[in-house]
């Protein structure tokens, strides 16, 4: 970090920190002799603890030339990911956010985001949800919530641990089918009750 100050963006105080991200080794063959072409600048979005005052990070990002495999690489960083202006940091707040009784937009507004952030945020995890289409929990939990748009989507629980097996996009029943049609007959006829608030019966066997 070399300096930060206090801009007025659009009516609201942003504090900005300025930082430079050093590439000290080629990622490509480990080279330490580098030769530096110049910076590329990522306004990095940061948590604060007071929503009206935003942090921003002018993260400056060394960009080199390898002289062993003359290959050009740039800094990278865990604080966010390529290509990305919202660091994880902020991003697990979000998640965080997310499991409590609010609504999309009143946590983006507290996290100074767009609300379609927020919603990518949430499908990010769709890859930890459940997916073995050969096994089924017991009991499964139906229910419907209000996301991006006022557009209603379908969730599905494990009834035991209550953790998320499944989220889509719509409520539809045409959609809800086709997903758990997805599974084998054998992995459906496992679930042994399902609780829902929901105005139809969809048959998993």
């Amino acid at each position: 970090f070399s300096d930060y100050s206090n801009e007025n963006i659009n009516g609201k105080i942003y504090k900005i920190y300025l930082a430079e991200l050093i590439q000290p080794t080629c990622p490509y063959c480990r080279s330490t002799h580098l030769k530096h072409n110049g910076h590329y600048v990522s306004n990095v979005h940061f948590i604060t603890a007071d929503a009206s005052k935003p942090v921003t990070i002018g993260l400056r990002k060394q960009r080199v030339l390898c002289n062993g495999c003359l290959k050009r690489s740039m800094a990278q960083s865990n604080l966010i990911n390529k290509g990305c202006y919202i660091s994880n940091t902020s991003k697990r707040k979000i998640l965080s956010a997310l499991t409590e009784d609010r609504s999309m937009t009143s946590i983006a507004r507290k996290h100074n985001v767009s609300v379609n952030t927020v919603q990518r945020v949430l499908e990010a995890c769709s890859s930890k949800f459940y997916d073995d289409f050969d096994h089924h929990p017991e009991h499964l939990a139906f229910d419907k919530f209000k996301g991006v748009g006022k557009k209603l989507h379908f969730i599905c629980l494990d009834g035991n641990t209550h953790k998320v097996v499944q989220i889509l996009r719509t409520r539809f029943k045409s959609d809800i089918l086709r997903y758990f049609y997805k599974f084998t007959p054998k992995a459906r006829a496992m679930v042994k009750t399902v609780t829902m608030d929901l105005n139809c019966y969809y048959p998993l066997v």
